[in-house]
């Protein structure tokens, strides 16, 4: 969720909720970053939670509406996005990371954490990419 200002003066932010035309953003931004990581459709529709029919429909451009769920999803596979670019120099190392074995996932890759299909798995993975690029 964007921050927006509600008192200048003050410094106090309140949450907006993302618009239909940032979800729709989203998800075309979401459709190339799974290209780059190499999911297959089955993979992305599990992280978005939706089913693979769906998926393939909102790929070819009939992209329906996103629910709250959904929009959070996004914005945390952006966040996570972001979190790598800002971590790796190199976007391609980024790319590669999501599927490397971490010890701080038990051995398992990121995207086998993403794929357990909670919005929470993804959320793991976002809080810990943002502990380590806050060192």
């Amino acid at each position: 969720m964007q921050l927006l200002p509600i008192d200048t003066d003050a410094g106090e932010f309140t949450a907006q909720p993302i618009t239909d035309e940032e979800a729709g953003a989203m998800f075309r931004a979401v459709l190339n970053l799974f290209r780059l990581w190499g999911l297959s459709d089955g993979e992305a529709a599990t992280l978005l939670d939706l089913p693979t029919r769906t998926y393939a429909r909102w790929k070819a451009g009939d992209v329906g509406r996103l629910g709250r769920d959904g929009k959070a999803r996004l914005s945390n596979i952006m966040g996570i996005h972001k979190a790598l670019r800002l971590i790796f120099r190199e976007p391609e190392r980024g790319y590669r990371w999501v599927k490397t074995p971490n010890t701080a996932f038990g051995g398992r890759s990121a995207l086998e954490v993403m794929l357990e299909g909670e919005l929470t798995d993804l959320m793991r993975v976002r809080r810990y990419l943002d502990a380590e690029r806050s060192w």
